[in-house]
């Protein structure tokens, strides 16, 4: 009897045992069922595939394969076809992009039609640059294939002609005006543009529109920006024949004109009413510009030189030695985003011009060279001590920075009194060690009146551009191209 009790107590510990075991080591799940092959469809694979049993690039989805192969330059797009079955029709699914400038030295006008009739789709974009445009022979060629039905419904346009006869630019062939039912962007440049040309031509469509080196009459100017109801973007690059300029636009959002030329180039633009116009922005040094800007409520960046004369509103703005402010504009007071470009670089007109614009938070400066002197701690010790005057300025980009007395003085002017600024960049042709060193403790950065701010020396990019007001803007993403 005791040996059964006693073998009994012993099986009931062991099942409470196995018991707790049981609880601590729960037993394994049993295997998961295959996935369902249209659960990834959810996921963002098209072809409800999912991404991460994917080993080989052509178990990519069809659309993320188009997006890989839109980013390839225009020979490698076409070679995917011999990739695998799959991979031929993926190319001739996409919008044709044709950039002339990735076809290499060959003969152009043989590559162009094997592309095109390869591909036998519609063309969104064809690109030719000017040092493309040389020979009879690859005009010939480039007017051939702008005949071909596969552009029929071209949407951006960049085309240039760099044939001189006589010292003067080509007229534009007359073909091109076949798209402008349907281009959204149109680049110019390098060619008579004459008032036949353009009789009756619109652009419905067309919201981006660059002339760079065109001869155009007043007319042909006025003519095609009015017939474009649509444009947003304008720029005007070195052009010649036109003197003014004169517009309303509904939808414009940014103007910017260099009119830089020996011959006679725009001397005059009035705008009138521009209820968009966020940017306005004169690109040369050189050349005056009056500027009358009557109806502008939305404008937020400027940009001006010293040979700029810029009237807004009532706001009369003369660059000479130094501005000369007449009336106060309501626009004016909107401003947050200033432009300069500077003969020389001068606080007193800088001041000037923040004191114009008292909601100033970014300024942009380029100079050619340093001003005499630039002291301000005495001539301008009641200003700073003034509760009428205060400096917003976020951000203050300066190309270039030499290291000279006068160049320390206006920077160090914003180093020390400037309590909300995040960052100043300082274009400098060397930026060194020892240059930094020297330059740190000369700016007297460690006493800087915002703690937060970012002080950076960057070098001058050696790049030669369309010209150097332009070349900044576009390095600084002023101009939203």
């Amino acid at each position: 009897m005791e040996a059964g009790r006693s073998s009994r107590s012993t099986a009931t510990r062991k099942r409470k045992s196995a018991a707790l075991e049981v609880e601590r080591y729960p037993a394994p799940a049993p295997p998961a069922a295959p996935p369902d092959p249209g659960a990834a469809e959810h996921d963002g694979c098209g072809d409800g595939r999912d991404l991460h049993h994917i080993r080989n690039l052509s178990d990519l989805p069809d659309d993320m394969l188009r997006k890989i192969i839109s980013l390839l330059p225009i020979k490698e797009r076409g070679r995917t076809q011999i990739l695998a079955r799959r991979w031929r029709p993926l190319w001739r699914s996409l919008p044709l992009n044709i950039d002339c400038a990735e076809l290499g030295d060959g003969k152009l006008g043989d590559v162009l039609q094997r592309i095109i009739s390869s591909h036998q789709g519609v063309c969104h974009r064809f690109s030719i640059r000017p040092e493309l445009s040389t020979d009879m022979d690859n005009d010939a060629a480039v007017d051939a294939c702008l005949l071909s039905s596969t552009l029929d419904k071209l949407k951006e346009l960049e085309f240039y002609r760099r044939r001189w006869h006589n010292w003067q630019p080509m007229p534009v062939p007359a073909l091109i005006f076949r798209f402008s039912p349907t281009l959204c962007v149109a680049e110019f440049g390098h060619f008579t543009l004459t008032d036949d040309a353009l009789q009756g031509i619109h652009f419905p469509q067309l919201k981006k529109l660059v002339l760079h080196y065109v001869y155009l009459s007043d007319f042909s100017l006025n003519s095609m920006i009015a017939g474009s109801p649509s444009l947003e973007f304008l720029l005007i690059i070195r052009c010649t024949g036109a003197r003014r300029l004169r517009m309303n636009s509904f939808t414009l959002t940014t103007i910017a004109v260099d009119n830089h030329s020996p011959d006679p180039s725009i001397e005059e633009l009035v705008i009138e009413s521009a209820p968009h116009l966020q940017t306005l922005i004169h690109l040369d040094h050189n050349h005056d510009l009056h500027v009358a800007a009557l109806s502008v409520p939305k404008l937020d960046t400027l940009g001006c030189t010293n040979s700029t004369r810029l009237v807004l509103g009532s706001t009369d703005i003369r660059h000479h030695q130094g501005p000369r402010i007449r009336g106060l504009a309501t626009a004016v007071c909107k401003i947050k985003c200033l432009v300069l470009g500077m003969a020389t670089l001068n606080l007193d007109m800088v001041i000037e011009l923040m004191t114009t614009f008292p909601c100033l938070e970014k300024l942009y400066i380029q100079c050619q060279k340093s001003w005499k002197n630039n002291l301000w701690r005495r001539k301008y010790r009641d200003l700073i001590t003034s509760t009428c005057f205060d400096i917003h300025l976020k951000t203050i980009v300066l190309d270039y920075y030499r290291g000279t007395k006068s160049d320390i003085d206006f920077v160090t002017f914003f180093v020390l009194n400037a309590r909300v600024l995040e960052r100043m960049k300082l274009i400098v042709k060397r930026n060194d060690d020892k240059f930094v060193a020297i330059h740190h403790h000369r700016l007297q950065l460690m006493n800087r009146a915002s703690h937060g701010a970012h002080i950076n020396f960057r070098l001058k990019d050696s790049d030669v551009c369309i010209s150097n007001m332009y070349n900044f803007c576009i390095q600084e993403n002023i101009l939203n191209l």
